[in-house]
């Protein structure tokens, strides 16, 4: 089961990430229609979500170094531009993921607690990280599985 699951995950994440971008973007639109009612559980859900993807990529990684002691799957191309390309946006990925948990707590406490100057605040630097996040995650699956897989 371990090695189906090593297989099945990779897409389940790129799927998530997918989620979670579109879910942001109609969070957005629901958010500029007033509609905050629909905004809250549009976000709400999309950090649901997120969390499910941590945990599914975590468990990834956990399983990808049990069976095959690797981290990771290497991205490898001839071409030095789609190399460094993509070595440049996975290092952004990561060091922006690494705060997107943090950023959508604090935000989200916020709009629950409906101090809406500090979430609109913290609001305005979360979306773009999380969304830069979300979409940078979906290609780096197609690169590493998709576009230039062996």
């Amino acid at each position: 089961m371990q090695s189906s699951l090593v297989d099945i995950l990779p897409h389940l994440n790129a799927g998530l990430n997918a989620l979670a971008a579109v879910l942001l973007v109609v969070g957005l639109i629901l958010i500029k229609q007033k509609k905050e009612t629909a905004h809250k559980w549009t976000m709400l859900g999309c950090f649901g979500v997120s969390i499910v993807f941590l945990v599914c990529y975590l468990t990834y990684h956990q399983l990808l170094h049990q069976t095959t002691g690797s981290h990771g799957k290497a991205f490898e191309h001839s071409n030095a531009v789609v190399l460094w390309g993509y070595r440049l946006m996975l290092i952004s990925h990561v060091l922006l993921a690494a705060t997107v948990p943090f950023l959508a707590v604090a935000t989200i406490y916020f709009g629950l607690r409906d101090d809406r100057k500090r979430h609109l605040k913290l609001a305005k630097w979360t979306f773009p990280i999380w969304l830069y996040v979300s979409v940078t995650g979906v290609l780096v699956y197609l690169m590493l599985y998709q576009l230039f897989s062996r």
